[in-house]
Protein backbone atom coordinates (compact mmCIF):
# COMPACT_ATOMS: atom_id res chain seq x y z
CA UNK A 1 0.00 0.00 0.00
CA UNK A 2 1.34 3.25 -1.09
CA UNK A 3 1.64 6.08 1.35
CA UNK A 4 1.34 9.68 0.24
CA UNK A 5 3.77 12.03 1.96
CA UNK A 6 2.75 15.66 2.16
CA UNK A 7 5.43 18.25 2.87
CA UNK A 8 4.48 20.49 5.70
CA UNK A 9 5.18 24.20 5.16
CA UNK A 10 6.64 26.16 8.00
CA UNK A 11 4.10 28.26 9.87
CA UNK A 12 5.87 31.53 8.88
CA UNK A 13 5.61 30.69 5.24
CA UNK A 14 1.93 29.96 5.64
CA UNK A 15 1.40 33.28 7.33
CA UNK A 16 3.17 35.22 4.60
CA UNK A 17 1.31 33.38 1.93
CA UNK A 18 -1.93 34.33 3.57
CA UNK A 19 -1.23 38.10 3.39
CA UNK A 20 -3.11 40.02 0.69
CA UNK A 21 -1.03 41.54 -2.08
CA UNK A 22 -1.32 45.38 -2.16
CA UNK A 23 -0.32 47.25 -5.30
CA UNK A 24 1.69 50.49 -4.62
CA UNK A 25 0.73 53.56 -6.67
CA UNK A 26 3.12 54.45 -9.39
CA UNK A 27 5.00 57.82 -9.06
CA UNK A 28 4.02 60.03 -11.97
CA UNK A 29 6.90 61.00 -14.15
CA UNK A 30 5.98 64.73 -13.89
CA UNK A 31 5.39 64.95 -10.12
CA UNK A 32 5.82 68.50 -8.64
CA UNK A 33 8.50 69.10 -6.08
CA UNK A 34 8.77 72.46 -4.37
CA UNK A 35 12.03 74.29 -4.00
CA UNK A 36 13.00 76.66 -1.23
CA UNK A 37 11.34 80.06 -1.80
CA UNK A 38 13.41 83.11 -2.65
CA UNK A 39 12.81 86.61 -1.33
CA UNK A 40 14.53 89.88 -2.22
CA UNK A 41 13.95 93.45 -1.02
CA UNK A 42 14.33 96.48 -3.28
CA UNK A 43 16.21 98.11 -0.38
CA UNK A 44 17.57 96.71 2.85
CA UNK A 45 16.94 99.98 4.67
CA UNK A 46 13.72 101.94 5.09
CA UNK A 47 12.65 105.05 6.98
CA UNK A 48 9.28 106.16 8.25
CA UNK A 49 7.67 108.57 10.66
CA UNK A 50 5.21 108.17 13.49
CA UNK A 51 1.72 109.05 12.29
CA UNK A 52 2.81 109.48 8.68
CA UNK A 53 0.23 109.36 5.90
CA UNK A 54 2.52 108.44 3.02
CA UNK A 55 5.78 106.86 4.11
CA UNK A 56 8.27 105.24 1.73
CA UNK A 57 7.76 101.56 0.93
CA UNK A 58 9.87 98.58 -0.10
CA UNK A 59 9.19 96.21 -2.99
CA UNK A 60 9.38 92.54 -2.03
CA UNK A 61 9.99 90.04 -4.84
CA UNK A 62 9.24 86.37 -4.15
CA UNK A 63 9.38 83.10 -6.08
CA UNK A 64 9.36 79.32 -5.54
CA UNK A 65 10.16 76.64 -8.07
CA UNK A 66 7.16 74.45 -8.71
CA UNK A 67 4.71 77.02 -7.31
CA UNK A 68 2.81 79.99 -8.62
CA UNK A 69 3.93 83.20 -6.88
CA UNK A 70 0.34 83.91 -5.90
CA UNK A 71 0.47 80.86 -3.61
CA UNK A 72 3.20 82.42 -1.48
CA UNK A 73 2.54 84.50 1.62
CA UNK A 74 4.73 87.33 2.93
CA UNK A 75 4.68 88.76 6.45
CA UNK A 76 6.95 90.13 9.16
CA UNK A 77 7.89 87.38 11.56
CA UNK A 78 9.94 89.26 14.17
CA UNK A 79 11.16 92.68 15.31
CA UNK A 80 14.08 93.66 17.51
CA UNK A 81 12.30 96.70 19.00
CA UNK A 82 8.53 96.54 19.22
CA UNK A 83 8.48 100.07 20.62
CA UNK A 84 9.54 101.26 17.15
CA UNK A 85 7.51 98.84 15.02
CA UNK A 86 5.75 95.57 15.79
CA UNK A 87 5.27 92.71 13.35
CA UNK A 88 1.61 93.68 13.10
CA UNK A 89 2.64 97.17 11.98
CA UNK A 90 4.06 95.70 8.77
CA UNK A 91 1.57 95.41 5.92
CA UNK A 92 2.17 93.68 2.60
CA UNK A 93 -0.06 94.31 -0.41
CA UNK A 94 -0.17 92.50 -3.72
CA UNK A 95 -0.51 88.83 -4.62
CA UNK A 96 2.00 88.12 -7.37
CA UNK A 97 5.74 87.93 -7.52
CA UNK A 98 6.07 91.61 -6.59
CA UNK A 99 4.58 92.87 -3.32
CA UNK A 100 4.66 96.26 -1.59
CA UNK A 101 5.71 96.40 2.07
CA UNK A 102 4.85 99.34 4.33
CA UNK A 103 5.51 99.97 8.01
CA UNK A 104 3.41 102.03 10.44
CA UNK A 105 5.86 103.37 13.01
CA UNK A 106 5.01 103.18 16.72
CA UNK A 107 7.92 105.19 18.09
CA UNK A 108 11.20 106.91 17.27
CA UNK A 109 14.34 104.84 16.75
CA UNK A 110 15.63 101.77 14.95
CA UNK A 111 14.51 98.17 14.61
CA UNK A 112 15.36 95.17 12.46
CA UNK A 113 12.31 93.50 10.95
CA UNK A 114 12.46 89.92 9.71
CA UNK A 115 10.40 89.51 6.55
CA UNK A 116 9.41 85.91 5.80
CA UNK A 117 8.00 84.27 2.70
CA UNK A 118 6.16 80.99 3.17
CA UNK A 119 5.78 78.76 0.13
CA UNK A 120 4.13 75.45 -0.70
CA UNK A 121 5.32 72.46 1.21
CA UNK A 122 5.80 74.67 4.26
CA UNK A 123 9.17 75.91 3.00
CA UNK A 124 10.29 79.41 4.04
CA UNK A 125 12.97 82.05 3.50
CA UNK A 126 13.67 85.37 5.25
CA UNK A 127 15.31 88.73 4.77
CA UNK A 128 16.11 91.49 7.26
CA UNK A 129 14.78 95.02 6.78
CA UNK A 130 16.62 97.70 8.77
CA UNK A 131 13.99 100.26 9.72
CA UNK A 132 14.30 103.76 11.21
CA UNK A 133 11.39 105.91 12.41
CA UNK A 134 11.39 109.65 13.06
CA UNK A 135 8.98 111.64 15.21
CA UNK A 136 5.46 112.69 14.31
CA UNK A 137 5.17 116.11 12.65
CA UNK A 138 2.55 118.79 12.22
CA UNK A 139 0.45 118.65 9.04
CA UNK A 140 1.25 114.95 8.69
CA UNK A 141 -1.50 114.30 6.13
CA UNK A 142 0.07 116.86 3.78
CA UNK A 143 3.64 115.68 4.42
CA UNK A 144 5.82 113.53 2.20
CA UNK A 145 9.48 112.52 2.57
CA UNK A 146 12.22 112.76 -0.06
CA UNK A 147 14.79 110.10 0.78
CA UNK A 148 18.36 109.59 -0.38
CA UNK A 149 19.51 112.93 1.02
CA UNK A 150 18.59 115.03 4.04
CA UNK A 151 19.89 118.36 2.76
CA UNK A 152 17.40 119.65 0.19
CA UNK A 153 18.20 123.31 -0.42
CA UNK A 154 16.72 124.22 -3.82
CA UNK A 155 13.93 122.80 -5.97
CA UNK A 156 12.20 123.52 -9.28
CA UNK A 157 9.18 122.04 -11.00
CA UNK A 158 9.86 119.42 -13.68
CA UNK A 159 6.21 119.00 -14.68
CA UNK A 160 4.00 115.94 -14.46
CA UNK A 161 4.13 115.87 -10.66
CA UNK A 162 7.94 115.75 -10.43
CA UNK A 163 10.56 118.15 -9.06
CA UNK A 164 14.34 118.47 -9.38
CA UNK A 165 16.00 119.04 -6.01
CA UNK A 166 19.47 120.40 -5.25
CA UNK A 167 21.52 119.50 -2.19
CA UNK A 168 23.91 121.68 -0.17
CA UNK A 169 26.00 118.73 1.07
CA UNK A 170 26.67 117.10 -2.29
CA UNK A 171 26.59 118.15 -5.94
CA UNK A 172 23.92 115.64 -6.86
CA UNK A 173 20.65 116.79 -8.43
CA UNK A 174 17.72 114.44 -7.78
CA UNK A 175 14.39 113.94 -9.54
CA UNK A 176 11.50 113.11 -7.20
CA UNK A 177 7.84 112.28 -7.44
CA UNK A 178 6.59 115.25 -5.42
CA UNK A 179 3.33 113.57 -4.38
CA UNK A 180 4.78 110.34 -2.98
CA UNK A 181 7.46 109.62 -0.43
CA UNK A 182 10.51 107.73 -1.56
CA UNK A 183 13.87 107.73 -3.28
CA UNK A 184 14.76 109.78 -6.36
CA UNK A 185 13.86 108.23 -9.69
CA UNK A 186 16.92 109.76 -11.37
CA UNK A 187 20.10 111.61 -10.34
CA UNK A 188 22.80 113.73 -11.97
CA UNK A 189 26.21 114.89 -10.78
CA UNK A 190 28.06 117.35 -13.00
CA UNK A 191 31.09 117.78 -10.71
CA UNK A 192 33.63 116.50 -13.21
CA UNK A 193 32.33 118.66 -16.06
CA UNK A 194 32.24 121.66 -13.73
CA UNK A 195 35.82 121.05 -12.61
CA UNK A 196 34.92 120.89 -8.91
CA UNK A 197 36.07 118.39 -6.32
CA UNK A 198 34.36 119.78 -3.21
CA UNK A 199 30.73 120.61 -2.55
CA UNK A 200 29.26 123.53 -4.48
CA UNK A 201 26.89 124.16 -1.57
CA UNK A 202 23.92 124.41 -3.95
CA UNK A 203 21.45 126.81 -2.33
CA UNK A 204 19.16 128.20 -5.02
CA UNK A 205 17.75 127.55 -8.47
CA UNK A 206 15.46 129.16 -11.04
CA UNK A 207 13.92 127.87 -14.25
CA UNK A 208 13.32 129.81 -17.45
CA UNK A 209 11.87 127.76 -20.30
CA UNK A 210 13.98 124.63 -20.69
CA UNK A 211 16.93 125.97 -18.64
CA UNK A 212 17.44 125.58 -14.91
CA UNK A 213 20.03 127.88 -13.31
CA UNK A 214 21.76 126.75 -10.10
CA UNK A 215 24.00 128.66 -7.72
CA UNK A 216 26.22 127.77 -4.83
CA UNK A 217 26.06 129.85 -1.66
CA UNK A 218 29.03 131.97 -2.88
CA UNK A 219 30.06 132.15 0.79
CA UNK A 220 32.83 130.68 2.91
CA UNK A 221 32.37 127.35 4.62
CA UNK A 222 31.12 127.19 8.20
CA UNK A 223 34.68 127.53 9.49
CA UNK A 224 35.20 130.72 7.54
CA UNK A 225 37.47 129.18 4.94
CA UNK A 226 37.24 130.39 1.35
CA UNK A 227 36.24 127.47 -0.86
CA UNK A 228 36.31 128.28 -4.61
CA UNK A 229 33.92 125.44 -5.53
CA UNK A 230 31.17 127.25 -3.60
CA UNK A 231 31.45 130.12 -6.08
CA UNK A 232 30.04 127.95 -8.88
CA UNK A 233 26.96 128.96 -10.86
CA UNK A 234 25.80 126.56 -13.57
CA UNK A 235 22.97 125.91 -16.00
CA UNK A 236 21.26 122.69 -17.07
CA UNK A 237 19.01 122.12 -20.05
CA UNK A 238 15.80 120.17 -19.48
CA UNK A 239 14.48 117.66 -21.97
CA UNK A 240 11.35 115.65 -21.36
CA UNK A 241 9.19 116.14 -18.29
CA UNK A 242 7.89 114.29 -15.28
CA UNK A 243 9.52 110.92 -14.69
CA UNK A 244 11.21 111.19 -18.12
CA UNK A 245 13.05 114.42 -17.27
CA UNK A 246 16.68 114.58 -18.37
CA UNK A 247 19.29 117.22 -17.58
CA UNK A 248 22.42 118.18 -19.50
CA UNK A 249 25.01 120.76 -18.46
CA UNK A 250 24.99 123.79 -20.76
CA UNK A 251 26.93 126.52 -18.94
CA UNK A 252 28.94 127.59 -15.92
CA UNK A 253 30.34 130.72 -14.32
CA UNK A 254 32.73 130.96 -11.37
CA UNK A 255 33.22 134.69 -10.76
CA UNK A 256 29.86 135.97 -9.50
CA UNK A 257 31.11 136.23 -5.91
CA UNK A 258 34.04 138.36 -7.04
CA UNK A 259 31.76 140.51 -9.22
CA UNK A 260 29.39 141.21 -6.31
CA UNK A 261 32.22 142.08 -3.94
CA UNK A 262 33.86 144.34 -6.55
CA UNK A 263 30.56 146.16 -7.20
CA UNK A 264 29.97 146.70 -3.48
CA UNK A 265 33.51 147.95 -2.95
CA UNK A 266 33.07 150.40 -5.83
CA UNK A 267 29.91 151.70 -4.14
CA UNK A 268 31.42 152.56 -0.79
CA UNK A 269 31.12 149.08 0.76
CA UNK A 270 27.39 149.69 1.04
CA UNK A 271 26.68 146.15 2.24
CA UNK A 272 30.07 145.09 3.54
CA UNK A 273 30.45 142.23 1.08
CA UNK A 274 34.26 142.21 1.19
CA UNK A 275 34.36 142.07 4.98
CA UNK A 276 31.62 139.45 5.18
CA UNK A 277 33.38 137.21 2.65
CA UNK A 278 36.88 137.65 4.05
CA UNK A 279 38.95 134.63 5.04
CA UNK A 280 38.02 133.61 8.58
CA UNK A 281 34.48 135.00 8.44
CA UNK A 282 31.64 132.52 8.94
CA UNK A 283 28.99 133.09 6.25
CA UNK A 284 25.83 132.78 8.36
CA UNK A 285 26.20 135.94 10.42
CA UNK A 286 24.02 139.01 10.37
CA UNK A 287 26.91 140.75 8.55
CA UNK A 288 28.10 137.65 6.68
CA UNK A 289 27.98 136.79 2.99
CA UNK A 290 25.69 133.94 1.92
CA UNK A 291 23.27 133.48 -1.00
CA UNK A 292 20.13 131.34 -0.75
CA UNK A 293 17.71 132.78 -3.31
CA UNK A 294 17.64 132.97 -7.12
CA UNK A 295 14.79 134.02 -9.39
CA UNK A 296 14.29 136.19 -12.46
CA UNK A 297 12.80 139.66 -12.42
CA UNK A 298 9.19 140.19 -13.60
CA UNK A 299 8.85 139.43 -17.31
CA UNK A 300 12.60 138.88 -17.72
CA UNK A 301 14.70 135.94 -18.80
CA UNK A 302 17.97 137.83 -18.44
CA UNK A 303 17.85 139.75 -15.13
CA UNK A 304 18.08 137.54 -12.07
CA UNK A 305 17.56 138.49 -8.44
CA UNK A 306 20.25 137.14 -6.11
CA UNK A 307 18.68 136.67 -2.66
CA UNK A 308 20.89 136.92 0.41
CA UNK A 309 20.57 135.01 3.64
CA UNK A 310 23.30 137.28 4.94
CA UNK A 311 23.88 140.12 5.34
CA UNK A 312 20.78 141.93 6.49
CA UNK A 313 20.69 145.64 5.73
CA UNK A 314 21.55 147.28 7.98
CA UNK A 315 23.45 144.35 9.43
CA UNK A 316 21.63 144.37 12.74
CA UNK A 317 18.75 142.44 14.28
CA UNK A 318 15.58 143.57 12.56
CA UNK A 319 17.38 144.62 9.37
CA UNK A 320 15.91 144.26 5.88
CA UNK A 321 16.44 141.39 3.47
CA UNK A 322 18.62 142.01 0.43
CA UNK A 323 18.15 141.22 -3.27
CA UNK A 324 20.80 142.16 -5.83
CA UNK A 325 19.80 142.15 -9.54
CA UNK A 326 22.28 140.78 -12.06
CA UNK A 327 21.01 142.18 -15.35
CA UNK A 328 23.00 139.89 -17.67
CA UNK A 329 22.72 136.71 -15.65
CA UNK A 330 21.75 134.39 -18.51
CA UNK A 331 24.58 135.81 -20.64
CA UNK A 332 27.10 134.81 -17.99
CA UNK A 333 25.97 131.21 -18.33
CA UNK A 334 25.81 131.01 -22.11
CA UNK A 335 29.29 132.52 -22.43
CA UNK A 336 28.30 135.75 -24.14
CA UNK A 337 29.33 137.87 -21.12
CA UNK A 338 32.46 137.65 -18.99
CA UNK A 339 31.49 139.87 -16.06
CA UNK A 340 28.27 140.42 -14.15
CA UNK A 341 26.39 143.70 -14.55
CA UNK A 342 24.87 144.64 -11.20
CA UNK A 343 21.64 146.60 -10.94
CA UNK A 344 20.27 148.67 -8.08
CA UNK A 345 19.78 146.44 -5.00
CA UNK A 346 16.32 145.91 -3.49
CA UNK A 347 15.75 145.95 0.26
CA UNK A 348 12.68 144.16 1.60
CA UNK A 349 11.03 144.31 5.00
CA UNK A 350 10.50 140.68 5.99
CA UNK A 351 10.10 141.36 9.69
CA UNK A 352 13.81 140.99 10.40
CA UNK A 353 14.07 137.72 8.47
CA UNK A 354 16.28 137.04 5.46
CA UNK A 355 15.71 135.23 2.17
CA UNK A 356 15.84 131.44 2.24
CA UNK A 357 14.19 130.92 -1.17
CA UNK A 358 12.48 132.92 -3.89
CA UNK A 359 10.13 131.73 -6.65
CA UNK A 360 8.06 133.35 -9.45
CA UNK A 361 5.13 132.08 -11.52
CA UNK A 362 3.94 133.02 -15.02
CA UNK A 363 1.57 135.62 -13.54
CA UNK A 364 4.53 137.53 -12.08
CA UNK A 365 3.62 136.53 -8.53
CA UNK A 366 6.45 135.67 -6.15
CA UNK A 367 6.70 133.60 -3.01
CA UNK A 368 9.52 134.36 -0.58
CA UNK A 369 10.53 131.84 2.04
CA UNK A 370 11.83 134.01 4.88
CA UNK A 371 13.87 132.75 7.81
CA UNK A 372 16.59 133.64 10.26
CA UNK A 373 20.07 134.25 8.93
CA UNK A 374 21.33 132.08 11.82
CA UNK A 375 18.94 129.13 12.15
CA UNK A 376 19.92 125.69 10.87
CA UNK A 377 16.60 124.19 11.98
CA UNK A 378 13.05 125.28 12.75
CA UNK A 379 13.81 126.71 16.17
CA UNK A 380 13.58 130.28 14.85
CA UNK A 381 10.68 132.00 13.06
CA UNK A 382 9.95 131.32 9.40
CA UNK A 383 7.31 132.96 7.24
CA UNK A 384 5.97 132.88 3.70
CA UNK A 385 5.54 136.19 1.87
CA UNK A 386 3.85 137.21 -1.35
CA UNK A 387 5.50 139.85 -3.56
CA UNK A 388 5.05 141.29 -7.05
CA UNK A 389 8.77 141.51 -7.81
CA UNK A 390 8.76 145.28 -8.22
CA UNK A 391 11.35 147.44 -6.42
CA UNK A 392 9.64 149.64 -3.84
CA UNK A 393 6.71 147.23 -3.48
CA UNK A 394 6.28 145.75 -0.01
CA UNK A 395 5.95 141.97 0.41
CA UNK A 396 2.81 140.74 2.19
CA UNK A 397 3.00 137.95 4.75
CA UNK A 398 0.75 135.03 3.87
CA UNK A 399 1.46 132.82 6.86
CA UNK A 400 3.90 131.96 9.62
CA UNK A 401 5.44 128.60 8.87
CA UNK A 402 5.21 126.00 11.64
CA UNK A 403 8.33 125.46 13.73
CA UNK A 404 9.32 122.81 16.22
CA UNK A 405 9.61 119.92 13.79
CA UNK A 406 12.90 118.77 12.35
CA UNK A 407 14.50 120.77 9.57
CA UNK A 408 14.71 124.29 8.19
CA UNK A 409 12.33 125.61 5.52
CA UNK A 410 14.53 125.97 2.45
CA UNK A 411 12.75 125.56 -0.88
CA UNK A 412 9.53 126.20 -2.79
CA UNK A 413 9.52 124.44 -6.20
CA UNK A 414 6.83 126.54 -7.88
CA UNK A 415 4.14 129.15 -7.23
CA UNK A 416 0.44 128.54 -7.88
CA UNK A 417 -1.83 131.35 -9.02
CA UNK A 418 -2.11 133.16 -5.70
CA UNK A 419 -5.41 134.78 -6.69
CA UNK A 420 -7.20 131.44 -6.89
CA UNK A 421 -9.00 130.54 -3.65
CA UNK A 422 -7.49 127.51 -1.99
CA UNK A 423 -4.16 127.80 -3.81
CA UNK A 424 -1.58 125.41 -2.37
CA UNK A 425 2.21 125.54 -2.36
CA UNK A 426 4.70 122.84 -1.45
CA UNK A 427 7.65 123.74 0.79
CA UNK A 428 10.68 121.56 1.48
CA UNK A 429 12.96 121.39 4.52
CA UNK A 430 16.68 120.90 4.84
CA UNK A 431 16.98 118.24 7.57
CA UNK A 432 20.76 117.91 7.47
CA UNK A 433 21.34 119.15 11.01
CA UNK A 434 18.37 117.31 12.52
CA UNK A 435 18.65 114.36 14.91
CA UNK A 436 15.87 112.40 13.25
CA UNK A 437 16.11 109.16 15.21
CA UNK A 438 17.12 110.30 18.71
CA UNK A 439 20.61 108.85 18.50
CA UNK A 440 22.57 112.14 18.54
CA UNK A 441 23.48 111.71 14.85
CA UNK A 442 22.84 114.56 12.44
CA UNK A 443 20.89 113.36 9.42
CA UNK A 444 23.64 114.41 7.02
CA UNK A 445 25.98 111.96 8.81
CA UNK A 446 23.71 108.90 8.68
CA UNK A 447 25.38 105.92 7.06
CA UNK A 448 22.50 104.82 4.84
CA UNK A 449 20.89 107.11 2.23
CA UNK A 450 17.48 105.48 2.76
CA UNK A 451 17.49 106.88 6.31
CA UNK A 452 18.37 110.39 5.14
CA UNK A 453 15.31 112.44 4.21
CA UNK A 454 13.97 115.92 3.68
CA UNK A 455 10.36 116.76 4.41
CA UNK A 456 7.91 118.35 1.97
CA UNK A 457 4.63 119.87 3.11
CA UNK A 458 1.70 121.33 1.18
CA UNK A 459 0.23 124.57 2.59
CA UNK A 460 -3.04 126.27 1.65
CA UNK A 461 -2.24 129.94 1.08
CA UNK A 462 -5.67 131.57 1.07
Amino acid sequence: MLRTHRRRLPLLALAVAALPVVALPAVPAGAVTYGTPTITLSAGYLSGAVGAAGDPTVTVTVAQSGANASSLTVAASSTTRASVARTGDVSVSGTGASRTLAVAAQGVGYTDLTVKVTGLGGKTATRTLHYAASAAVQNSSATRYLTGSSDASAAVDAGGGYIVVGDDESNTLRLYDRNNSGAPVRTWDFSTALGVTKEIDIEAAARVGDTIYWTGSLGNNKDGKVRPDRQTVFATKVTGSGADTQLTLVGQYHDLRDDLIAWDSAHGDRYGFAAGAAEGQAPKQVDGFNVEGLEFAPGSSTTAYIGFRAPLTPAVTGGRALLVPVTNFSSLLNGSASQAVIGEPIELNLGGLSIRDLRRNDQGQYLIVAGSWAAEDNSAPYALYRWNGQPGSAPVKLLDLPTGDAGAWEAVPNVPNLDVPGARAQLITDNGSADLYDDATEAKDLTHPEWKKSRSVWFTLS
